[in-house]
């Protein structure tokens, strides 16, 4: 395993997601983390130091434990990390007179195995208001820029490394092969992470984990729970009991696609839940998107537990939770919390079912390879994303059966209309979302005062960040029509052209 140690830098998960395509298994803890308290420590082959907002010289910086560098496994800090080694072994950071952000030419000056098959200059992304101007105790600079003259450090007996830009981000070309050098020249670790590898080890956990117990499965029909109880099936098959929830806030015809592609797998073990009069009661009056939020992931609970006594010892809840949804609820990493997941920051304190979560590690498109390498078939991996909380947080302002009724018609058009110009599996999400306001509009001479319908469509490779489709004109146009012509309801229809960040992908 490559221990990240994440100090609140935009990039950490990127660090993750390079390392792992290069099949090496890693994972991301807070940079201030005891070392002790870490789990397969014995495991650990590197440490690499994230980059982040603080400056090392400042009160309270966030500062990794001593620990860290008496491991003797080799060490790489990118930006923020390289002034942290430097302050350890005795070298100066200080604000820099000209700070770097955005593209740089850096120069190696000196042979090193870190940039082994390189060429002597190459473009970089830089992002840092610090520098050296001190070098730390055994160590040589390899690389400088125009504003940075210590843009790379080294001390090989050590075998830490140090740069001061991130390598891990798209617009560092050459990063991904200063990476690989890092990972397979330097701490010489094999590229033994796959999916069947992944599959052999967390069927092996939670057999450990759930021992003779039963399994409550949290199954919603889309790709992420999807793969969780079959992944969960695998491991203790008759023992899993998969529950359904209709709350009422999924897609159109959603409970009745479950029942028929589910019914086969798990027979009696599939239990449909009729759940839409308790939930639309309790999120009565509610405008507040964490209240929501929250109010779902307990009530969900609620639901789960008085199935579980039904059963009879049931001892865990299974959920889909993947990585996203953990960074994004602050559980890793120095970061704020963004918002709330149902399955993250919605559940009681006092839950009495422990919780089984297979793929909390991986990032969505992992899931996917994961579902397909178990067999699952591309009509549920292929889904886009579907947000736990469900048609909750595109149902702006209160929730009514009513506006319910409306953004369910309306984003079944959006999926319709998606598919029918072949663009859905070309789309990260694409769905309706329906705002707590009403406008003016014309209809067959008469005078309407009907809901907006905002339609969204973004691309993204992990949901950390995103960009907007840019949708041609005519199937813009056939959405639009269609929704005010179809959607008893709503009479205006808007597109969102918004990016993450600094918008999320949700309205909620």
């Amino acid at each position: 395993m490559i221990l990240i140690l994440d100090f609140g830098s935009q990039y950490t998960q990127l660090i993750a997601r390079r390392i792992r395509e290069a099949n090496v298994y890693c994972e991301i803890f807070p940079g201030t983390k005891d070392i002790k308290e870490i789990q397969n420590i014995n495991n650990i082959e590197a440490v690499i130091l994230s980059g982040g907002p603080a400056s090392v010289y400042e009160k309270n910086a966030p500062y990794p434990c001593d620990e860290i560098w008496e491991m003797n496994v080799p060490i790489l800090g990118i930006c923020y990390g390289v002034h942290l080694i430097a302050q350890q072994f005795g070298g100066k950071v200080k604000p820099s007179k000209n700070r770097e952000y955005g593209f740089a030419d850096i120069s190696v000056e000196k042979d090193n195995i870190l940039f082994s098959g390189l060429e002597n200059k190459m473009p970089v992304w830089m992002s840092h208001g610090d520098k050296l101007t001190k070098m730390p105790k055994g160590f040589v600079n390899i690389a400088s820029s125009k504003n940075c003259t210590a843009a790379s450090i080294v001390n090989t007996e050590k075998n830490i490394y140090g740069v001061q830009f991130h390598p891990e981000v798209q617009h560092s070309p050459f990063g991904k092969k200063i990476l690989d050098n890092f990972l397979f020249k330097v701490c010489k670790v094999k590229k033994d992470w796959t999916m069947k590898s992944y599959i052999k080890d967390e069927i092996a956990r939670i057999k450990k984990q759930v021992g003779n117990g039963k399994v409550l499965c949290a199954l919603s029909g889309g790709v992420d729970s999807s793969v969780a109880a079959i992944m969960l099936h695998k491991a203790i098959g008759k023992k899993l009991f998969c529950v359904y929830v209709d709350h009422g806030l999924q897609k159109l015809g959603e409970t009745e696609r479950v029942r028929k592609v589910f019914g086969k797998k798990f027979g009696k073990n599939l239990i449909i839940c009729d759940s839409k009069k308790l939930f639309l009661t309790k999120l009565k009056g509610v405008t507040d998107p964490e209240q929501k939020r929250k109010i779902i992931g307990h009530t969900f609970i609620e639901v789960f537990e008085k199935e579980a006594k039904k059963l009879k010892g049931i001892d865990f809840l299974l959920q889909g939770t993947i990585y996203p949804d953990v960074i994004e609820s602050a559980k890793i990493g120095t970061g704020v919390t963004i918002k709330s997941h149902h399955n993250v920051g919605g559940l009681p304190e006092k839950m009495k079912m422990k919780l089984v979560e297979p793929l909390k590690s991986l990032f969505k498109d992992e899931v996917r390879t994961l579902g397909r390498e178990l067999g699952i078939p591309d009509e549920i991996i292929d889904r886009q994303p579907f947000p736990g909380p469900g048609l909750a947080v595109r149902t702006l302002g209160e929730i009514t059966e009513e506006k319910l009724r409306i953004v369910k018609e309306a984003d079944a058009i959006v999926d319709e209309e998606i598919r029918k110009a072949g663009l859905y599996e070309k789309i990260w999400q694409s769905f309706a979302v329906i705002l707590p306001v009403k406008t003016v509009g014309v209809m067959g001479d008469k005078r309407t005062y009907e809901h907006v319908i905002v339609v969204r469509a973004v691309n993204s490779e992990d949901a950390m960040t995103a960009d907007w489709v840019k949708l041609p004109y005519e199937l813009l146009g056939s959405i639009s029509s269609r929704i005010i012509n179809e959607v008893r309801g709503a009479n205006r229809v808007v597109y969102d052209i918004s990016q993450k960040p600094p918008s999320t992908i949700e309205w909620e």
